[in-house]
């Protein structure tokens, strides 16, 4: 498909050229074969190749009157030509197709602080689900068609067809305006580039990897990696976990974060509480008499995380609060924060 697009897109540039020759060398004959001043010549090559049926601008010779009938027959088939290419263009949607194409490109490019997603697979669906249910602005990047057509099958889904290794698509996709970049393709070296290049690009955005084997983690950490995750061994660790000790695991699989309106844990950074609450304690928020939620960890800048925290510590800047609490107190947290 992609090259039957690229192959009539060539006819119909050829075509043009064509068109834009066939005016020049019939002004040019004109001038040169009826003696017209430029301006006449070119007037008089687009009333006789657009057929319209104007006067000559002056008599013609009987050289001029065949370079006429020549120029006539020449664009005929042009225009043939030209059209037949238009047909075929707009019979196969691809027009409609690249104008959807280019809205979605405009779009793409107001985009800030949105999450770049690499690879629409199995991993890359469902952090794409998560996203969306926090109403997240994402962008997908994908190679595979038939991932692409699923893609384009959903509502309001951006996404950037190509190579998410190339810096090009990168930056097509909004890298250097980004807050955020999933990488979840099948190949570990594939998500290590992706680390690289977009850790070169945006050096302050969170980048999380998958990667399929332990050997991966420690590279993706120092190639610029936030954060690496291993699914295979997650899932192993979960079953395990149901196990040994099931309860616990089913309580917090009920705490697991499902969407602004029905989650039960949310992160607080302490730059956006309100200027007074800095360097003060969390005695001194009492989020749980404001809101009714619960302060269950804390942030360090160090990014050390300090489970069930005293009520004495302080919120310095670029540290965050972990805290829980039911849907109706955690909208009403976000309201006031």
């Amino acid at each position: 498909m992609a090259f039957k697009s690229g192959f009539i897109k060539s006819r119909f540039y050829r075509a043009l050229a064509l068109l834009f020759l066939l005016i020049y060398l019939g002004t040019t004959g004109f001038v040169y074969i009826a003696d017209y001043s430029w301006i006449n010549a070119l007037y008089m090559t687009v009333i006789t190749i657009s057929t319209v049926g104007f006067k000559e601008v002056e008599p013609l010779d009987a050289d001029a009157k065949i370079f006429t009938i020549l120029l006539i027959i020449t664009s005929i088939t042009i225009f043939g030509y030209i059209i037949s290419v238009i047909t075929d263009y707009i019979a196969n949607n691809k027009l409609i197709e690249e104008l959807k194409f280019k809205q979605v490109q405009k779009k793409i490019q107001r985009l800030e602080n949105h999450t770049i997603v690499c690879g629409f697979g199995r991993n890359g669906k469902q952090a794409m689900a998560r996203l969306k249910s926090y109403k997240k602005n994402c962008v997908i990047i994908e190679s595979d068609p038939e991932l692409i057509e699923e893609i384009e099958a959903e509502d309001e889904m951006f996404y950037i067809k190509g190579d998410a290794t190339s810096d090009e698509v990168l930056l097509s996709a909004g890298i250097e305006r980004a807050s955020s970049l999933i990488t979840t393709l099948p190949s570990d070296a594939d998500n290590l580039y992706v680390v690289l290049s977009a850790r070169q690009l945006n050096d302050t955005c969170t980048i999380v990897s998958r990667a399929s084997i332990d050997t991966s983690n420690k590279k993706l950490k120092v190639a610029g990696a936030d954060n690496v995750i291993m699914p295979d061994k997650l899932g192993g660790a979960h079953m395990a976990s149901l196990v040994i000790t099931p309860d616990v695991i089913e309580f917090i699989d009920r705490l697991s974060i499902e969407g602004e309106s029905s989650s039960n844990i949310e992160e607080l950074v302490i730059e956006n509480l309100p200027v007074e609450y800095t360097n003060k304690s969390i005695l001194d928020l009492d989020l749980r008499k404001r809101t009714g939620c619960t302060v269950i960890g804390f942030k360090t800048p160090d990014k050390e995380y300090i489970i069930n925290p005293d009520a004495s510590t302080k919120l310095v800047p670029q540290s965050k609060l972990i805290v829980i609490g039911n849907p109706e107190e955690i909208q009403k947290l976000n309201r006031l924060f």
